[in-house]
Formats: C-alpha cells, sequence, structure tokens
C-alpha cells in the first residue's frame, strides 16, 4: 500500500515540500505525484539503498567523544528538500550582496578602518574579538576578498520569510555532503532526473578551482593549488580529501609542506621540493604558523604567515577572516551593507540581542526560557541553550555565564523553523531544517543552486548539527520552464 502522505500535516510549521494537507506547492508537485504512487515496502527499500550507497562511497563524519573520536556514516533523508528558480535568484542575489559586504569590511578592519571610525560596528567589539589578528594588518589578498570560500546558515519562519542564521567564514563545511547527496538520490530517484529540470550542483567543484586559480600570486598563470588538512582524526577529513580529488589538487598536511629563508612555500615530494602558489586551508589560525600564532601547534607550517605577507602564496580563507565570523559581528552585517554598498540587505538577520548591551541584557536575563543563546564564536551546535528545550538548571548555568562574560554571548527569538516531510521509521513525518549554501569569491562570486539542507532527525528538535543528532538531504533547485 502507499505511504501515508494523506495523513501528513505540517501543522502550523511553513513546509517547504507542501502547501497544506494534501497539496505540494507548485515546485514540488512532481516529486510529490511520484513518491504518492511508491508502496511502503518500494520507498523503504529505497532507504536502504541509499544507506548501503553512504557506506560504499564512505559518507562519514567524526563524533568527538569523552577521549574518543568516532566516525559515523552521515544520516540521510531520501525525501529531497524543493525551492522554486525564481526564488532561489532573489536568495542567491542576497548572498552574493552579503559576502561582497563581509570582505569589505575585512579588507577596510585590516587597513584604514572606516567602518569603525563611522560607529559601524563598535570599536570595542574588534578590540575584544579573538579571532582579530593583528599580524594581518596592512595586507589586502588578491580581489579584496578574504573570506573566499563562505557558508552562510540561513532558516525559513513559520510565515515563510527566509533569514541567514549566521556566517561562517573560517573554514566552512558541508560542501561535500551536498555533492554526495545529490549523487545518493540520483541512485534512488533517477527516474526523477530524467522529467524533472533541477538544477545541478555537481560544478563546484570546478568553480573552487576556478576561484582558488583566479586568487594565485600576481604573475602566476597555471598555480599549483593544494588543501591543507590536520589530518585524518579531522571531522571533516573526508570533505577535505574529497574536494582535493575532484579538484586535482594535492591533499597534504603542514609536514608536507616547507618554507624557504626567501619566504616561498614548498611542497616535499619523491623528486624533491615543489613550489605551491594557492593553499586551501582547512585548518583555523591558530594552528597555521607555529612561528606566529600557537608555538605548539604541529598541524600548521613554520613561515607560512612570512610568505603570505610576502605575496608569494595566496591563502584561502585569508588569515584574519574569522573577525567577521564572530556572532556578535553578525549582528551588524546589515549596516556594513547599507555603508559600503549603500544598498539594503536583500535577506534580513534574525532579531539579535547582544548581552554586551546593558539593555538588551536585561532583556535576555529576564526571557532565557525562550530564547536562544549563543557565544560568540563556538560552531557544531555547541555551546548553546535551546531556552524552550532547557531545564531550569541548563537556563540557571546560562545565566551565570552571561553575566561573567556579557561580550561572548548572543540570544535570539526560538524561531519556528520551517519542516519538510521526512522518511522515519513510523512513516512520513515534518522535521525541522535549515539550508547552508556555499558562496565563492574571487574575480568574481558564484553561488551554489541551493546547498547542504540539514534536518533535525529528532522529531520536535531544532539542533540539525550532525554532531547533534542531524542528518542531511538533497536539495532541488527546479528551474522554471520559459
Amino acid at each position: 500500500m502507499p505511504i501515508g502522505w494523506n495523513d501528513y500535516d505540517p501543522s502550523d510549521f511553513f513546509d517547504e515540500v507542501m502547501e497544506k494537507k494534501g497539496t505540494p506547492r507548485k515546485a514540488s508537485g512532481e516529486l510529490f505525484e511520484h513518491l504518492r504512487k511508491l508502496s511502503s515496502r518500494d520507498i523503504y527499500t529505497r532507504k536502504k539503498t541509499a544507506e548501503a550507497a553512504i557506506i560504499e562511497l564512505g559518507i562519514t563524519f567524526t563524533v568527538y567523544g569523552e577521549g574518543t573520536n568516532i566516525d559515523r556514516a552521515m544520516p540521510f533523508d531520501i525525501i529531497p528538500r524543493v525551492m522554486c528558480g525564481d526564488e532561489w535568484k532573489k536568495i542567491s542575489d542576497g548572498l552574493a550582496q552579503r559576502l561582497k559586504a563581509l570582505n569589505m569590511f575585512i579588507n577596510d578592519l585590516y587597513n584604514s578602518q572606516e567602518a569603525l571610525k563611522a560607529g559601524v560596528v563598535p570599536e570595542d567589539v574588534i578590540t575584544t574579538s579573538r579571532n582579530f589578528r593583528r599580524e594581518c594588518i596592512g595586507m589586502t589578498p588578491a580581489h579584496g576578498a578574504w573570506a573566499n570560500i563562505c557558508g552562510s546558515d540561513l532558516v525559513r519562519d513559520q510565515h515563510g520569510t527566509m533569514y541567514v542564521l549566521e556566517d561562517n567564514l573560517r573554514v566552512p563545511s558541508g560542501v561535500s555532503y551536498m555533492l554526495e547527496n545529490r549523487k545518493i538520490t540520483k541512485r534512488v530517484f533517477p527516474e526523477l532526473f530524467k522529467d524533472i529540470n533541477i538544477i545541478p550542483v555537481d560544478d563546484y567543484p570546478s568553480k573552487l578551482f576556478d576561484m582558488l586559480t583566479s586568487i594565485a600570486p600576481a604573475g602566476v598563470t597555471s598555480p599549483e593549488i593544494v588543501v591543507l588538512t590536520p589530518g585524518i582524526f579531522n571531522s571533516a577529513y573526508f570533505e577535505h580529501a574529497f574536494l582535493a580529488q575532484q579538484m586535482g589538487a594535492e591533499l597534504v598536511e603542514g609536514t608536507d609542506l616547507h618554507v624557504s629563508d626567501d619566504n616561498r612555500v614548498y611542497m616535499k615530494t619523491i623528486e624533491g621540493l615543489a613550489p605551491v602558489d594557492v593553499i586551501y586551508r582547512r585548518i583555523d589560525d591558530d594552528f597555521i604558523d607555529p612561528e606566529v600564532f600557537r608555538s605548539d601547534s604541529i598541524l600548521g607550517v613554520p613561515g607560512l604567515m612570512r610568505a603570505w605577507r610576502a605575496g608569494n602564496v595566496a591563502i584561502a580563507n585569508a588569515p584574519g577572516t574569522g573577525v567577521a565570523d564572530d556572532k556578535v559581528v553578525y549582528a551588524y552585517v546589515p549596516d556594513m551593507i547599507r555603508f559600503f554598498l549603500g544598498e539594503e540587505p536583500l535577506i534580513p538577520n534574525v532579531e539579535t540581542f547582544l548581552c554586551r548591551r546593558e539593555d538588551h541584557m536585561k532583556y535576555v536575563l529576564e526571557h532565557l526560557p525562550e530564547l536562544v543563546v549563543k557565544p560568540a564564536n563556538e560552531s557544531g551546535g555547541y555551546g548553546m541553550l535551546v531556552g524552550p528545550h532547557s531545564t531550569k538548571e541548563q537556563i540557571e548555568t546560562f545565566r551565570g555565564l552571561i553575566q561573567q562574560n556579557p561580550r561572548n554571548y548572543i540570544a535570539q527569538p526560538t524561531l519556528n523553523l520551517s519542516v519538510t516531510p521526512t522518511l522515519t521509521e513510523d512513516g512520513i513525518d515534518g522535521r525541522h531544517i535549515d539550508l547552508r549554501p556555499f558562496i565563492l569569491q574571487g574575480a568574481g562570486t558564484y553561488v551554489t543552486a541551493g546547498g547542504l539542507t540539514r534536518v533535525a532527525l529528532k522529531k520536535g528538535s531544532l539542533v540539525v548539527n550532525s554532531s547533534q543528532g542531524g542528518g542531511s538531504k538533497d536539495t532541488w533547485v527546479i528551474e522554471e520552464e520559459a
């Protein structure tokens, strides 16, 4: 018998696939009609096909436990999230606008600091930022682009409004899962790709390669590009290896690279030293160069900052980019867009309360059970409080943390995140999702068609991070026929 689509009810949440109970959105019509005809046995068989493909392809992520690191297969839901091309065009324009302004802000920050002088961002927000790198002052990377790869997290509320929840500018991860999700979905539903005009995403590695080529040092036309990884125990190592392989670039660790006395970077090979022109680094600033940052780092390359400052190697993302990854700085991005571009933001921020402000902190402390509280520089869903889903003890713990260090915390309303139909052990049910598109900026700008949709697989949960029990699904942007 067919699986229970007639019983699927998104309740009061905005559903990305269904307009109302029993009625799909226009872009989802063909997908819905196909899935509606499948028997329960058929659709669960396809779920097993997906699980087998994930194991075969080795698609894993690492969960850091108490004293142990566990590799797990990435949880995957076979029912795609669907978006229409017209809406995506507006979102894509908004993401390009946002990254352009962020890069102009970072470049200004390490040079003339006009934005600070004008009060666009309060000076103390930067001077107290642990990711502001004085070692980068006076530098301007190629094309003024510090954040060459950005993964901005988008969420939709119950009214259908799309917001930017945060910007990931340091070493954003997840794009390999976006690409592999598409491969798996093609295996599971090959017939759908013949009939539905789904915009492809498989050009990302070539676009990444082109962007990295465009930031090479002056005069280098065919650069040697490497992907610098912390190693096999990093949670995103699968992605590092995947992107290196897809681009035809070398995957290297810090010990594979050497900086000469004349500030040039070389890769150690069996034939001797080979020059390196562009480094796509997947290591945080603190660890990339023990001469400048953490002296105990064994992950980085001694002298790398010397070579970068001398203009002999390009690094993506550039050192110092993390200053704009701060969740306190996030609150000022709409003002940056107005200041640097003279435009209104095309995608709004989520309302944000800054605990560094006395009036905001007072409001936050009075409404902790209703709010989501985040530390300024954590990622992966760690260190945050989801007020409505927290115990009194957890709320009181956060009250103390905020009072001890107000600068380090922001708070936002608990949004009723949109849902999509998700295949569970008990049939089709709605699960909350977000979306991480990827934006590249070098000589030009490129935005993926859709991105990585992350799904909270626990019923009612708002936390979508894989490290916190979330999974992912394919994201379809449907191009309407002319």
